[in-house]
């Protein structure tokens, strides 16, 4: 009787080793998934971050570009101004 006992022993730890190999080796491939989607989503966030900094720096090119136009026009009339002061004033 002892070895029948012996044997469904063996025969329930090793059917018990078996669920847990299935229970680990199903937790490894969700663990490799997970992963891979992490991955994933940090080189989506990396290149949204670069388009970002893209675009501000493009912008802040057009506004420096538009302060230094606005400020040459501006200058500009300011010295045609000043040139027909002097005209009318001198008779010119």
């Amino acid at each position: 009787m002892e070895s029948k006992d012996q044997a469904l022993l063996t025969e329930q730890l090793r059917h018990a080793n078996h669920l847990l190999q299935g229970q680990i080796r199903a937790l490894q491939t969700q663990l490799e998934h997970q992963q891979g989607m992490n991955q994933q989503r940090l080189l989506i966030l990396e290149e949204q971050i670069r388009d970002h900094e893209k675009r501000i720096r493009a912008a802040s090119e057009g506004v420096t570009q538009f302060k230094l136009f606005a400020g040459l026009t501006s200058g500009g009339s300011g010295l045609m101004s000043l040139a027909a002061i002097l005209k009318a004033f001198f008779g010119g």
